[in-house]
């Protein structure tokens, strides 16, 4: 396929992959077993996926009517695909009990992508996405880092995040203005955290927000018994929290507001 005659819709935001090594770097690190569902994100060209049919059926989710056409020609007219926007679709009538979600995300959604993941993270075991580096640092960022956030707490609550290579914007057509990074989510043993979620995710986004102040400070408005929570949690910045000592934290709220 000629990328550069590709009728791309800038408005779409992907940037197509062309290094076919790294193409297979990406494919290879799929843990592919035969109970496992792969679905692709915005496969565009079709870079991942005349590699992915050779390990199974994959469904693949694509917005772009000119993309699903190419691959339809070039690949398999029989691949199973699915037109429309991954972030408007019901999952739920696709996703069997393990599902491996892969893709080369457009930037501009790829944070919303993970929200979305997050939402059905008891079915989707693994995750493989090229990312924006700067988004992929804070999905992956330990506790202390300066680019540890709301991301950071959300996805390893629930997934073991890895880093697996950076890719250079000369890999692909058009060139982004970013360098891009393929990581990794592994889902862990946490199949429900051990507090109120919704109440954690609130937590987590208001901690932030104020993210150079003291939880103390940051928190003022949801600290009702001020005196009955741990004055060394409360010390401390957001950024400088675990996800167990969110959880923590969230337990001590919820418990002086009963």
């Amino acid at each position: 396929m000629n990328q550069k005659k590709f009728n791309h819709k800038k408005k779409f935001g992907q940037h197509f992959l062309l290094n076919e090594k790294i193409i297979l770097q990406i494919v290879e690190s799929i843990d592919y077993k035969k109970d496992s569902q792969i679905i692709e994100i915005g496969p565009g060209l079709g870079a991942l996926t005349k590699h992915i049919v050779k390990k199974c059926n994959p469904i693949i989710i694509e917005i772009d009517s000119s993309a699903i056409e190419l691959i339809k020609k070039n690949i398999s007219k029989d691949i199973t695909i699915i037109h429309g926007d991954f972030l408007k679709i019901n999952l739920n009538p696709i996703l069997k009990k393990k599902n491996i979600i892969i893709g080369n995300f457009p930037y501009n959604i790829s944070t919303q992508i993970i929200f979305k993941i997050l939402e059905h993270k008891n079915k989707i075991q693994t995750v493989i996405g090229m990312f924006q580096k700067e988004v992929s640092e804070r999905i992956c960022s330990s506790p202390g880092s300066k680019k540890y956030g709301i991301t950071s707490v959300l996805v390893q609550a629930y997934y073991n995040t890895k880093i697996l290579f950076n890719v250079d914007r000369e890999n692909f057509f058009p060139k982004p203005k970013v360098e891009s990074t393929v990581i990794k989510l592994t889902r862990n043993k946490t199949r429900k955290i051990n507090c109120d979620e919704s109440v954690f995710i609130s937590l987590v986004k208001q901690s932030f927000n104020l993210r150079r102040k003291k939880l103390k400070n940051s928190l003022k408005s949801v600290l009702l018994n001020f005196e009955k929570i741990d004055l060394d949690l409360l010390n401390k910045r957001a950024e400088d929290l675990s996800v167990e000592e969110f959880i923590k934290l969230t337990n001590l709220i919820t418990k002086n507001e009963s």
